[in-house]
């Protein structure tokens, strides 16, 4: 049974999210404030984190960061807040999805599963997206008898992407987890990458396409 840690100060919330999510054969554990929430994560090591922003004790940002230290599960970020600045701290403090109140129950179940779906794909040696094969070994890409090769940054770069369909990745997240958190360089080294990458890509952009989004950064879509 997948087990879920949702924090949430709200009981009238934590009770309607149990009522759908139990269902679906997820194991709900419950926190009401920031401090309880890091504790329980450490505790209980949930599969997935269901993140109320604003907690008492520890807003959900601070939570955020905190797990982030430790911890690659995947955080759906839950608030009243649906402003793009907003949406953006949440994205650069570590989240991967982001749902705002009120909000349809069996939407935020869909999205739960979709994540479980992205965290399973991101342990993978070999990622399959529709018909194209990312090799994490051989460093490359092929699909339909073609094969290219990719520099190993390219290569790291499009496999993080690839192994979050539909996520958005900032530019400051992207540097910090394939160049390290010492790198010095211009941010824009990600805007040259990813221009590299679609041209090397150019024969499966059919079925795999890199989206620049306005403000936020990049995600990667899977097409067909």
């Amino acid at each position: 049974m997948v087990r879920i840690l949702v924090a949430e100060d709200d009981p009238h919330i934590q009770r309607l999210l149990s009522i759908y999510l139990k269902p679906e054969g997820f194991d709900v554990i419950q926190a009401y404030d920031g401090e309880e929430a890091l504790n329980k994560m450490y505790e209980c090591q949930p599969e997935l984190l269901v993140l109320d922003l604003m907690m008492p004790k520890m807003d959900g940002v601070e939570v955020c960061k905190q797990v982030r230290i430790f911890s690659e599960v995947p955080i759906l970020m839950v608030t009243a807040k649906g402003e793009r600045a907003d949406k953006l701290i949440g994205f650069q403090c570590g989240a991967d999805d982001y749902i705002v109140k009120p909000f349809d129950p069996m939407e935020l179940v869909m999205r739960v599963k979709a994540l479980l779906r992205r965290y399973r794909i991101a342990w993978s040696h070999q990622l399959h997206l529709g018909e194209v094969l990312l090799d994490k070994l051989a460093l490359s890409i092929s699909c339909g008898g073609q094969s290219i090769i990719l520099p190993q940054k390219e290569f790291a770069l499009l496999h993080r992407l690839a192994s979050y369909p539909g996520k958005i990745f900032t530019r400051a997240q992207l540097i910090e987890q394939i160049w390290g958190m010492d790198y010095e360089g211009d941010e824009r080294t990600v805007d040259v990458h990813i221009k590299r990458i679609r041209q090397r890509i150019r024969p499966f952009d059919e079925q795999v396409e890199i989206v620049t989004v306005r403000g936020l950064g990049y995600r990667l879509e899977v097409n067909g």
